[in-house]
């Protein structure tokens, strides 16, 4: 079940007021496509509109969906170079018996799907991966304790604490592919020394943010940030990379408009992101190698979700085969280094 009762409703229109949020009638929800972790529904009292972000009601995975993490980040980044929507109130369950949290709803335009770049041109495609590169290395610029986010996360460890962690999941949904354990041990063993210290998105890709209706350059707020950290911002800029690959597609359930062929290449993006922030990401096969491993856990968390009965809409039958397929090109790339 993802629709809000009207009780809850009820009770979220008071955490709104208590929050000082004056509201002219009574609350209504639509939940938001897409969302294959945390569900997002679109709040309105008929005059104004706001964003409320809450896990699944069933066969939550741990660490998965933190509601206070990623209301804390996005709060912290307001007024920053990194566009954000207004940080409202974080509920831990008094209103709909699991963690929500509410932002101001951003007007723009979310690009989710290849029907959605019809009429695009390839200067359009060439200025929203500009605008995307460019948001991600002012995030990545932010000196974390500026901005109250010093106890964000440990900076250092990153991508051994990242394989740890996938790896829990991975044995968490009882995951039996032997290629995630030849992936992960192979990845292990190749550990470089973090070079790089920054605040990091965790899945940052065309879809997880908003764009200005008449501008695709023009990012106008980052969404998602449940698995937001401290860490090395080499993840951030090769799992944007890596979500170039076709296997978005199975993933979204339906064409994904970030693994359109219109965009920049995976090396061009890598490239520019070096280009436009002025840092050596160093080892690429490694870094690749550990977002494909990421987004395979990623899509056996959605399809182990859905089995347990708690996701929302339609396009879940090919996720589970994208597993076996990202696990395949972080070998290869791997092979290939």
């Amino acid at each position: 079940m993802t629709e809000l009762a009207p009780e809850e409703l009820l009770r979220v229109g008071a955490l709104l007021a208590s929050a000082g949020e004056e509201l002219a009638g009574p609350l209504d929800a639509s939940l938001v496509a897409g969302g294959r972790s945390n569900l997002t529904y679109r709040l309105s009292d008929g005059r104004r509109s706001w964003a409320l972000r809450r896990p699944p009601r069933a066969a939550v995975i741990e660490s998965a969906h933190d509601m206070a993490r990623e209301y804390r980040v996005v709060a912290a980044l307001r007024g920053t170079a990194v566009p954000v929507a207004r940080a409202v109130v974080l509920d831990d369950g008094v209103a709909l018996g699991v963690p929500c949290a509410i932002v101001e709803f951003v007007e723009g335009r979310t690009v989710r799907s290849r029907d959605a770049l019809v009429g695009w041109s390839p200067v359009d495609h060439v200025r929203c991966a500009a605008g995307l590169v460019e948001t991600l290395a002012a995030l990545h610029a932010i000196d974390p304790a500026s901005v109250g986010l010093g106890e964000h996360g440990r900076p250092d460890g990153y991508a051994a604490r990242q394989l740890r962690r996938w790896h829990r999941q991975w044995e968490q949904i009882g995951g039996t592919d032997p290629r995630a354990d030849r992936l992960h041990a192979r990845l292990t063993a190749l550990l470089p020394e973090q070079r790089l210290t920054g605040i990091v998105h965790g899945d940052f890709r065309v879809d997880n943010v908003i764009l200005a209706p008449d501008d695709p350059g023009e990012v106008l707020a980052v969404v998602d940030w449940e698995l937001s950290t401290l860490g090395d911002p080499t993840a951030d800029v090769a799992l944007m990379c890596a979500y170039r690959h076709p296997a978005l597609d199975g993933i979204l359930g339906l064409p994904a408009a970030w693994a359109s062929e219109q965009f920049p290449s995976a090396d061009e993006l890598w490239d520019c992101y070096q280009e436009r922030s002025g840092r050596d990401l160093g080892d690429k096969a490694f870094h690749m190698g550990l977002a494909y491993y990421k987004i395979a856990m990623i899509a056996a968390g959605i399809s182990y979700r859905h089995g347990q009965g708690a996701t929302s809409g339609n396009g879940y039958e090919g996720v589970a085969a994208t597993v076996p397929v990202l696990l395949d090109a972080g070998l290869a790339g791997l092979d290939n280094d």
